[in-house]
């Protein structure tokens, strides 16, 4: 059997003080793989430069030039995170058997890529990098991040907890995966419902070799309503359970107001009257916020725009399998 050709796909943005550090290390691990005989020595470390601001293309360039188990692709402009990766993902999906995608900071484990590798040479086309603790973390953000797949997971969509997007796909997975259309991305939402044989493999995560986080509190937020938006109707579910409810307070309110009236006890409150104003506002903006939202999902995906446009790529013409 031959070896299967594995790209390391790795999305980039502003990325210029820590990839020449983690470059190295991804290319010791894809060479190392190659030569315990687990890959072909055609496999490839792939980079893709989200519309970075600093020098990554540059240095992705330098590298590829360098080195031919470096590949680069650029984007033509900033498109987020989930973008970018299946950007790279659907260039890969042409050259390569099976791609491991993983965050360029170096804080996912490599060395769980060869756990990766042995699950899918035994058959298995989808593998969850999984975290197994998550001590490195601050306890408001592991308290939000546990949050928040539990509340994924309440509402009904099917994440893997603990999961970012550290994980093994299959060409026959990536081509699965080629079949979503969706232009609002949540990856970690749509690989599960591929489908095919899948397994998981555990990891520690480290701490950020330099740099910066991009994911300050506000984006984590957006991109956590987004996942939940773009997987799960149950908020607009909920919207009308609260407005069921709302409904049948107010319906005994009524009744109790009446009761009063005819036994001439009533008693002219500002104060219940203005609490019971915001309380029902309140709630109307909220659901027509939530509402919105989804409307304004559906704009988006009625348009069919582009979820990303390559503007550069070092890789060189190839014939396709």
């Amino acid at each position: 059997m031959k070896d299967p050709i594995l790209y390391i796909v790795i999305p980039c943005y502003n990325e210029e003080a820590v990839l020449p550090m983690t470059s190295g290390i991804f290319l010791k691990k894809i060479t190392g793989l190659a030569a315990a005989g687990k890959i072909s020595d055609e496999s490839r470390v792939l980079f893709v430069n989200d519309g970075s601001k600093d020098k990554t293309w540059q240095i992705i360039e330098e590298l590829a030039a360098s080195d031919a188990h470096y590949e680069g692709v650029c984007l033509s402009r900033n498109r987020g995170h989930q973008n970018a990766l299946l950007a790279g993902l659907m260039t890969a999906k042409e050259y390569a058997d099976v791609t491991i995608s993983i965050d360029c900071d170096g804080q996912d484990d490599i060395n769980a890529m060869d756990a990766m590798i042995d699950e899918y040479l035994a058959g298995v086309d989808v593998v969850y990098g999984v975290r197994s603790k998550r001590t490195t973390d601050t306890w408001f953000k592991r308290t939000t991040a546990e949050g928040f797949y539990r509340v994924m997971r309440a509402l009904g969509a099917d994440v893997v907890f603990n999961h970012a997007d550290y994980r093994l796909l299959s060409r026959r997975a990536l081509e699965g995966l080629a079949e979503f259309g969706e232009v609002n991305l949540f990856l970690r939402g749509l690989v599960p419902l591929v489908g095919y044989r899948c397994s998981s493999v555990y990891y520690e995560r480290a701490e950020r070799l330099a740099g910066e986080s991009h994911y300050p509190l506000k984006k984590m937020l957006a991109f956590a309503f987004d996942g939940i938006t773009s997987l799960s109707t149950k908020p607009l579910r909920l919207i009308t359970a609260a407005g069921i409810l709302v409904s049948a307070v107010s319906f005994l309110a009524i009744i109790g107001t009446i009761i009063t009236k005819l036994f001439g006890y009533t008693v002219t409150g500002w104060t219940s009257m203005i609490c019971a104003v915001y309380f029902l506002g309140g709630v109307q903006l909220l659901g027509i916020g939530v509402i919105g939202e989804y409307i304004g999902k559906i704009y988006s995906e009625t348009k069919r725009r582009p979820r990303f446009i390559i503007g550069e790529t070092t890789l060189e013409a190839k014939e396709k399998r």
